[in-house]
Parts: structure tokens; C-alpha cells; sequence
């Protein structure tokens, strides 16, 4: 009998430490694929939103159809933003009847500031209010500004920084994919 006794113990301690591990592997499995990189990379596919533009577009990163959408994530409050804004007006005056259209999604936090701003600096390219960052946030943007090409669904190139958008390698990049 003390033999049966014996071997009890060492049979569940084993049990108990198989199953420690099996429990601290699923914990980490877990962990590991909630870390995973989310955000839009170029050659795949742009996360989904949709949106009605504040000039009432609906747009989707797959509603397009051939065309390039150019996806600008900016703030009122961020310098290089500001300083791209000339540029990006004018780049879709330039690009609107070639199939381009370019939407800003404004991160700021108060209606009143995005909508004066807008009225104080108008701009000729359609615009979005996203003040809890949601479609930045699917994008795995952070650092402002920065825009995204995406054709067909497919992010084509990503800009993580303001860009001069009449800059002749932009420019021939877009008509490469038109």
C-alpha cells in the first residue's frame, strides 16, 4: 500500500506541471497575437472603413473601381500637416479628373476647431472627422501626418511624413498606377 501512495504524488505533480506549461503557452499565444502588426502595410490589403465624406461622399478603401484613393490622416494642431495642406490642395486640382480622389480624416478632438479651421483655410479635396482616431487607429497610424495610396483595395505606397505633393516622383508614381 505504501508503494500506491508513493506513486500518486508523482503522477499528479507531473499532471500539474503538464498542464502549468500547457496554461502559460496559451497565455503567451495570447499575448503574441494580440501584438501582432495590425496596421496597413504597402502590397496589402487597406483596412475597411466607411465613411460619408463632410461633402457627402461615401467612400471605402474597395469603392473605387481603378481608381486611386489617396488617404491623408491629419490634425489642425500639427505643423507638417499644415505645411502639406498647399500642396495636396493643389496635387488633387491637378489629379481630380484623372481618377484620383484624396481624402482628408481629421483626428482632432473638437468639431468646433476642425470646422473653423476648415472654414478659415478651405480645402478642394474631401474630408472626414474621425475625433476617436478609429480608421487612423486601423491603419496603425500614429505620428501625423500620413497618407496612404491604395488602389483596388491594396495599399499601393504609405507617406509617413509630410510630402510635397507636387514633387515630380509623386506625381509619376500616381500616373504609373492610372
Amino acid at each position: 500500500m505504501s508503494f500506491i501512495k508513493a506513486v500518486k504524488p508523482v503522477k499528479s505533480n507531473t499532471l500539474l506541471r503538464a498542464l502549468l506549461a500547457t496554461l502559460i503557452l496559451a497565455f503567451a499565444s495570447v499575448i503574441a497575437w494580440s501584438m501582432r502588426d495590425n496596421s496597413a502595410h504597402e502590397g496589402g490589403r487597406a483596412p475597411q472603413f466607411s465613411i460619408v465624406t463632410d461633402q457627402g461622399k461615401h467612400i471605402t478603401p474597395t469603392s473605387f473601381g481603378g481608381r486611386i484613393l489617396v488617404l491623408n490622416f491629419w490634425a489642425t494642431w500639427c505643423a507638417p500637416c499644415l505645411e502639406e495642406l498647399p500642396s495636396l490642395n493643389q496635387f488633387q486640382q491637378e489629379f481630380a479628373n484623372s481618377g484620383v480622389v484624396v481624402v482628408g480624416v481629421s483626428i482632432d478632438k473638437s468639431q468646433e476647431k476642425y470646422a473653423n479651421f476648415l472654414k478659415r483655410i478651405p480645402v478642394s479635396f474631401q474630408t472626414f472627422h474621425d475625433p476617436q482616431a478609429d480608421i487612423s487607429g486601423s491603419y496603425g497610424t500614429f505620428q501625423y501626418p500620413e497618407t496612404y495610396i491604395i488602389k483596388d483595395g491594396v495599399v499601393m505606397r504609405k507617406y509617413a511624413e509630410g510630402e510635397n505633393w507636387l514633387a515630380p516622383d509623386i506625381q509619376q508614381y500616381v500616373r504609373s498606377l492610372l
